[in-house]
Order: C-alpha cells, then structure tokens, then sequence
C-alpha cells in the first residue's frame, strides 16, 4: 500500500512539474520582487490580491494565478483572495546585493523642488499605468523575449547607493548597450505611455494585459507612439543614456498587479 501511495505522490508531482514546463508561465519564485505561479482548481474563476485582480493564464487544461510580488513585501505569509477559498502562499527572503553609484550630476542625487515636483508628476503618470488592469487578448500567457541584446549588468532589486546616499532598490535590469542600438517589444501589447522623464530619460511603457506591464528607460530614441498596438519583435525605441545614468544602457522593467518583478523570470529557459 505505501509502494502505491508513494508512485501517486510521485506521479503527480511529475505531472505537475511536467505541466509547468510547457506552459508559457514565469519562473516560480516567491521572495520580494518575485512571481508566485499559482495552479488553480476549476471552480476557482478570480482571483485578487489586496483587493486588485490577478493575471490568470489558461494552459492547455490547467489554469494558473500569476502574482506579482511587491518588493516591500515582508517576508511570510500572505493571501490571495478567490470566489471560493483564500490561497495562502509562503514568501522567503532573497540575498540582494547592493551597489554603490557615483553620480557627477548633482540634481539626479539630490534635485531642487522644481525638479521634485517634475518627478512627483511623471511618477503619478506611471503610477496610474502600473495599476490599471486591462482585459488581455489571449487566455495563454505569451512567451517575452530579450527586449535588445547584451548582458545584463545590474541585478534587480539591488539596494543603491548614489554618491553614498541610500535611495529606492533598482526595480528592474540594466543592459549595457551602445547608442542607437534597437529595442523590441518582448510581447504583443498596447503602448500605454511614452515620455521624457526626469530619472528614465526617454521611457516607453507597454500594456501586455492583465496588468502586465513592460517599461523600457533612457532611450536615445523613440519609435512608437500612445495607443499603437505593437507586436513582439517590433522596434519600439532605441538605447541611449538620457535621465540618471552612468552609461548607455537599456532599463527593463516589468510591473505585474502594480508590483515591480524581477524581468528575468519572464525568460523561462524551460520553454
């Protein structure tokens, strides 16, 4: 009898993960800045996490709740709210390093208040971006791609330093990247925002459904315009160094359920 309790556990364990593995899902990982992948039952139709919907995707038969989780997040449980039971999912701490920037222009370090109430503006714009959830197109959740090529060279969620003072983690992924390099969308979506901001420089946002949204920071140019529908691979912009920056580079954010993620976990190696 245990010889057949053990090959079930075994059984569907191995059909669960083999499930994962082809389906278009993130990574699984659930720390500050991370994703929670969620399998649902079938009776289980929404989904929301502080009182804001969740992304479901629908693969093949299995249905998945996708969260986003906030870099705020204290570590230890929390819940999801559902239109039958609540789901309570584990979220375990993360070793993020930190990095220590030397900034030569004073006002990205510490700006006058004419350039904070710039900032103060631009970020309500993308504030009301990051939580607005729009009705996606498709029921799978679609394979990203690297929005433009190279290495990444600063790790999300790095706690920054600039000219020594601590300021907000890095919300998203560097790429280092010569000037007038393209950039391409890594997903169909809507371009929601364009912009030239105080610390992003030249930024583009795009809405991939369902609260999924991608930013893409100190562009030399932008090739896009707000409401263009954009498909992936498409060029939205070019790499360049406007806003705070030490170098030309591509800035990559993701924002999920209004919650800054980690951009490589969409990146999943297992596809």
């Amino acid at each position: 009898m245990k010889m057949h309790f053990k090959h079930f556990i075994l059984t569907t364990t191995c059909l669960f993960t083999s499930a994962l593995a082809i389906a278009q899902l993130p990574q699984d990982s659930r720390r500050p800045g991370g994703i929670a992948v969620i399998p649902l039952t079938t009776d289980i139709t929404q989904v929301t996490f502080q009182q804001k919907p969740v992304l479901i995707s629908q693969e093949g038969q299995l249905r998945y709740a996708v969260l986003g989780i906030p870099l705020s997040t204290p570590i230890g449980s929390i819940q999801l709210d559902t239109n039958k039971a609540p789901i309570q999912i584990e979220v375990k701490s993360y070793p993020y390093a930190e990095q220590r920037i030397k900034v030569t222009n004073q006002d990205y370090v510490n700006p006058n208040q004419s350039q904070l109430d710039r900032y103060a503006q631009e970020a309500k714009e993308q504030n009301d971006v990051y939580s607005s959830f729009r009705q996606s197109s498709w029921q799978t959740l679609p394979t990203f791609i690297r929005p433009t090529s190279g290495k990444f060279s600063n790790s999300f969620g790095r706690k920054r330093f600039f000219n020594g003072e601590e300021r907000a983690p890095h919300s998203g992924l560097d790429i280092p990247a010569p000037v007038g390099q393209k950039v391409v969308a890594p997903a169909d979506g809507v371009v929601v925002q364009t912009g030239s901001y105080f610390f992003n420089g030249q930024t583009v946002l795009i809405d991939h459904g369902q609260g999924l949204i991608s930013m893409f920071c100190h562009l030399s140019a932008i090739k896009v315009e707000k409401g263009q529908h954009i498909r992936q691979g498409e060029t939205l912009g070019l790499v360049g160094k406007t806003g705070r920056v030490t170098g030309p580079h591509l800035h990559w954010g993701m924002s999920l359920n209004n919650a800054r993620v980690d951009p490589q976990l969409f990146l999943n190696t297992a596809r």
